[in-house]
């Protein structure tokens, strides 16, 4: 993620092929995670630690703050690169270095909303989505989708977040009515139906036998 992919444009040493929101528009990115004898034992400090990354994501969102953003993570505290290596991504702005130049603000780092949905709210069908890859590629047994809505369930605490975003006074249309964002589509015209990630599975031709 940026900025090492615009940092290798910047200083002409190579090209980006593709934007993973070209792979995937509206993917998934970085988890929040936390122990979960830790959140039980504090569930005050749990929440006010999901109000007050909410409160960031909802500030980095607005792309009035952008330029504000990469100055703030420029910085030695953060990536400590060039701030003009930063901004123009955050902006959705990219030279990909082989002559294709893209400017659209869809394509850049998204925190709070997307035309999908909400960024911030931890979707069950996305943890659903990395179970069925570490599958794909043999780093969890086959037989693990058999038991993916407990292990998901045991740790996804998208309830708290919930409790977190109405204390926050989050309003009502950016909670998801749904754990599931619904079947997702890929660059190559794949689909991930969460209520048949075996059917996903069995789609996909390379994958570790």
């Amino acid at each position: 993620g940026d900025p090492w992919p615009y940092r290798i444009i910047s200083d002409k040493i190579g090209f980006v092929s593709a934007l993973t929101a070209e792979m995937w528009k509206g993917h998934p990115e970085e988890y929040l995670a936390m122990r979960s004898d830790w959140v039980d034992k504090n569930p005050k400090a749990t929440k006010a630690i999901l109000k007050a990354v909410m409160e960031a994501q909802q500030w980095c969102d607005n792309f009035d703050n952008r330029k504000e953003l990469a100055q703030i993570l420029s910085s030695a505290n953060y990536f400590n690169v060039p701030e003009n290596v930063l901004v123009d991504p955050l902006l959705g702005k990219y030279d990909m270095g082989d002559g294709r130049v893209i400017d659209d603000k869809s394509m850049a780092v998204l925190y709070w909303k997307d035309a999908k949905g909400n960024v911030s709210y931890p979707y069950k069908s996305h943890d659903l989505w990395f179970l069925t890859e570490s599958v794909r590629w043999g780093f969890l047994p086959k037989e693990t989708l058999a038991n993916a809505k407990t292990l998901i369930d045991k740790v996804n605490r998208e309830d708290l977040w919930r409790e977190a975003a109405k204390e926050a006074g989050i309003s009502s249309t950016d909670i998801p009515a749904s754990t599931s964002r619904g079947i997702e589509e890929f660059f190559d015209g794949i689909k991930f139906d969460p209520e048949n990630p075996q059917a996903y599975l069995d789609s996909l031709k390379f994958k570790k036998s």
